[in-house]
């Protein structure tokens, strides 16, 4: 049961990821009002990393930026030894 909902999270959160970095991506290219980087920061530190990850380099956004280029993979590497973490805790 808290599994289940471990993995919906992780799927919401990272979809939320993905769209978040492609709505920037958008409103950069139109010169629009646009995402504050805390807030991409916040929805990866969140779980939702891998999306974003994901999301950056397949629409080239954010890839200037040292601190997305190395940070997200950080985040991404200390999400999955925590989530191998949990997982053993549950199947207890």
């Amino acid at each position: 049961m808290r599994f289940d909902i471990l993995t919906i999270y992780l799927a919401v959160i990272n979809i939320i990821g993905v769209l978040i970095n492609v709505i920037d991506k958008y409103k950069a290219k139109h010169n629009k009002w646009r995402i504050k980087e805390a807030t991409l920061w916040s929805v990866a530190l969140l779980g939702g990393a891998v999306g974003s990850y994901l999301t950056m380099n397949l629409i080239h956004h954010k890839t200037k930026h040292k601190s997305f280029i190395l940070g997200l993979p950080i985040i991404i590497i200390v999400q999955i030894l925590l989530l191998g973490y949990v997982i053993l805790k549950i199947r207890q």
